[in-house]
């Protein structure tokens, strides 16, 4: 990003924007605990939010706590993750949730370096629970944060791949020193970017800050920079096999047989591809005795 440009203050008007706009997010509610706010940011890892919610009540109805979590084998944390996907968040949930009861007494902890000790949570995770679920004034930067200050203030039709640094610093520049503030605009940049500074068609007549953004005053200028790497599409991938895999040793508390996952799928080879991948990360197990087959981990 330019750092010779001028820094709008654009939280203000964001953040005004956002309590008049902004969803009706159980993560946003009164009461909603730190747990809960743990639970959703892993459940919102690549998901979208219509069929995250449903899942998180049912996670949280079934696990109000951390211990709760903890208490049961981690086989049970993957059956009900059932099709968000990328199961093995499922797993890191869990042992999270193990390190929680045993290290921090069951209480999720507001320290950002504690948070990244846990299994499974990155950067972005413990940022976001340090300031959504405690108040803490931390820059918390997902993919519609780098897309509004890209355009806002770099006056780029998107954002370049994400580097930590950069995005952090850019961030930083516009956040308030307020704690409370700094959390609200937290918020409130991520729903600009969500629902209305989208990243196929931005609705900017009623942007709350199309005066001041660079991308619009320049005539909006095709992005031509360095661009994140697209996934592969779903059908036909190792993913969708290894889907097709978890989906089995879900619906069942028996060992799945090798002759009922060759059923699954006909490329041999990627098929053996996929339940390696599985066993590789945990997700699976050979189950004990002369029969064999395969489990979710205990």
């Amino acid at each position: 990003m330019n750092e010779t440009l001028p820094r709008p203050d654009l939280a203000p008007s964001i953040t005004a924007w956002f309590h008049e706009n902004a969803r009706d997010l159980p993560w946003r509610r009164d009461g909603f605990t730190a747990w809960g706010t743990l639970v959703s940011e892993f459940m919102l890892q690549q998901t979208p939010v219509a069929r995250v919610i449903p899942r998180l009540e049912e996670w949280l109805t079934r696990w109000p706590t951390p211990a709760a979590l903890a208490a049961v084998p981690a086989s049970e944390a993957v059956r009900a993750w059932a099709s968000l996907g990328y199961p093995r968040r499922a797993l890191w949930l869990h042992a999270a949730a193990v390190q929680i009861t045993e290290r921090h007494g069951g209480e999720v902890p507001d320290d950002v370096d504690e948070l990244l000790a846990l299994t499974g949570i990155g950067d972005y995770t413990a940022r976001a629970v340090a300031a959504f679920a405690y108040g803490h004034r931390h820059p918390v930067v997902d993919t519609n944060t780098r897309r509004v200050i890209a355009r806002a203030v770099a006056g780029q039709g998107e954002p370049a791949p994400p580097s930590r640094g950069r995005d952090l610093e850019a961030m930083s520049a516009l956040l308030p020193n307020d704690r409370r503030e700094a959390a609200a605009f937290n918020a409130a940049i991520m729903e600009l970017g969500a629902i209305v500074c989208t990243a196929k068609s931005p609705r900017c007549d009623v942007c709350p800050i199309k005066d001041a953004c660079a991308w619009r005053a320049s005539g909006y200028p095709v992005y031509d920079g360095p661009k994140k790497a697209v996934q592969k599409k779903y059908e036909g991938s190792d993913r969708q096999v290894r889907g097709l895999i978890m989906a089995e040793l879900r619906s069942t508390h028996r060992p799945v047989t090798a002759s009922e996952i060759e059923t699954l799928w006909p490329d041999a080879a990627q098929r053996d591809r996929a339940l390696a991948g599985l066993l590789a990360d945990g997700l699976a197990v050979a189950a004990p005795g002369p029969t064999g087959g395969y489990l979710l981990p205990d």
